[in-house]
This record gives C-alpha cells, structure tokens and sequence, in this order.
C-alpha cells in the first residue's frame, strides 16, 4: 500500500563548507517522488565554492532553491536556521543536513505523517568511509546509487509503508525525560516553530540545540512523532566534529528542562520583520 501526499513544504538544508556533499544532498531532492514546494539552503558562512555550485544547479532545478547565507564568525547554525525558518513560504518545513542524502519517497514520508499536534522526528543509514567517497565522487547519482552505500544500521534503510504508518502513531511521545532527537532528519509546523520562537541562539558550537527545540515544543504540548521503515536519509560518512561545547549545551539543556521553558530568548522572533 502506498500513501498520497497531502500538501506542500518548504525543505530546509543546513551547511558549511562541505559542497561534494551538498550537491548529492540537493541533486537526491531532484529525484523525490513529492517535490518540496521549495529548497533553502542554510548556509552558516561556507565558501564560494558552495555558492558557485548552487548557481550552476539551480538553473535546471524543478522547485526553487534558495541560498542563504551569512558570515563565518564562528559556528551558528541556529541562526541561519532561524532566518531559513523566517523566510520559508510554506505551513509545513522538513530539516537536514548537507550530509543527508535523500530516499526518493523521504518528503513523500514526512508530509504523510504529519499531523497536527506533532513534530516528527526520523532515523538515519550511517555509511562507511570507503563507500561514501565512491558515492561522493559520482558526477551525477541516480536513485540506484543509494544501493552502492554500505554501513552501520541497515534496518534503517527498509521503507514499508504500512510499518511506517503503524510505527508512527504506536510511537506517539512527550519524551519528557529523555528528548532524544535527530536534528538532521525532523519536520515541523512552522506555527508550532514560532510559538516557541524557533531555535535558541544561545546554543553555540556543537550539540543540544535540536533537543532544546523539542524541550520547548513539549511544553507547549506539542508531542513527538517516530518515523521507522520511512523518511529514509543516507548519513554521508565524515570525521566526527568538535564536542567541547558539549559539557555547557548540555548544561543549558538541562536548565530548560529544570524551568519547562516554552519561549527562547534570542530567537526567530528577531527575523520576521
């Protein structure tokens, strides 16, 4: 049994400075069996090369692809995301990553599931080394490419459509307690995101900032939304970043928790005028 989506949304791809990887991440949006009304590009202060390569495709591209960007000063992908959030035109926003590559049917999956009342939040396919140069090397990628990806959790690589609707609504969670999320594979109702005031700017460096966002949502009631055997995303292998900051994200998350905040102080509110 196959699902029909049921409305548009705006794809957000957060970046910085890695466009091999960046280009099969857009070039897999290309091939998605439900086009996003539209692509935006939340570029945390990447190089020209990443510029160039999203003008060279987005002249044949089938929706528009929009490039924002701001100055490197240091990493603040809650920003970029805040202002991608702002400047989106759709009700509906589905979140990756550059290093995300995308099963034809990912957007499909995510509008399907989603429900008022709800964010939803999907798993990922952790690729090797060695494939993922193969893969990154490719001029162009088709579909069957994905094939050529090996690695760790290859459960997560299984689309069944019935398993999927059926996972999704057992798995319907506040996670309180544990509000374990994964940032590069989520999706939203852009008025969920702006009664909470979008992502937290406080959140600097490496870690917590998806969790602090859910944090917000659930005391708001909004709940969470597990996508499995669906929304497939192929996690494009690359060396782990800095965690330094970690110990102090980890600390403010906790804070939130502790005071059951709903509101973030320095966030998207600053973007929409």
């Amino acid at each position: 049994m196959e699902f029909e989506s049921k409305k548009g949304c705006s794809l957000i791809i957060s970046t910085y400075n890695w466009p091999q990887a960046l280009q099969k991440s857009i070039q897999s949006v290309a091939w998605q069996s439900s086009l996003p009304g539209e692509v935006i590009i939340a570029d945390d202060g990447s190089n020209n090369d990443t510029a160039e390569m999203i003008l060279a495709i987005k002249k044949d591209f089938p929706v528009p692809l929009i490039h924002l960007w701001q100055e490197n000063i240091g990493r603040r992908k809650t920003r970029i995301n805040n202002i991608a959030i702002a400047r989106a035109s759709y009700e509906y926003l589905v979140f990756i990553d550059h290093d995300i590559v995308l099963h034809p049917d990912f957007i499909k999956d995510h509008l399907w599931l989603s429900e008022k009342g709800f964010f939803l939040n999907g798993s990922r396919f952790l690729s090797d080394e060695t494939s993922t140069k193969a893969f990154i090397n490719k001029t162009d990628i088709i579909p069957s490419d994905l094939k050529t990806l090996t690695g760790k959790n290859s459960l997560n690589k299984i689309r069944a459509p019935l398993l999927m609707n059926f996972m999704a609504h057992r798995y319907r969670t506040r996670d309180e307690d544990t509000p374990e999320v994964r940032g590069c594979n989520m999706s939203f109702w852009r008025s969920d995101l702006l009664a909470v005031n979008g992502y937290d700017e406080a959140y600097m460096e490496w870690g917590r900032e998806d969790s602090n966002i859910a944090i917000r949502l659930f005391n708001t009631g909004i709940r969470k939304k597990s996508i499995k055997f669906g929304g497939i995303a192929y996690h494009l292998h690359h060396p782990e970043g800095n965690k330094s900051d970690d110990p102090m994200n980890m600390q403010m998350l906790q804070a939130s928790m502790a005071k059951k905040e709903k509101w973030a102080p320095v966030g998207l509110d600053q973007y929409l005028k």
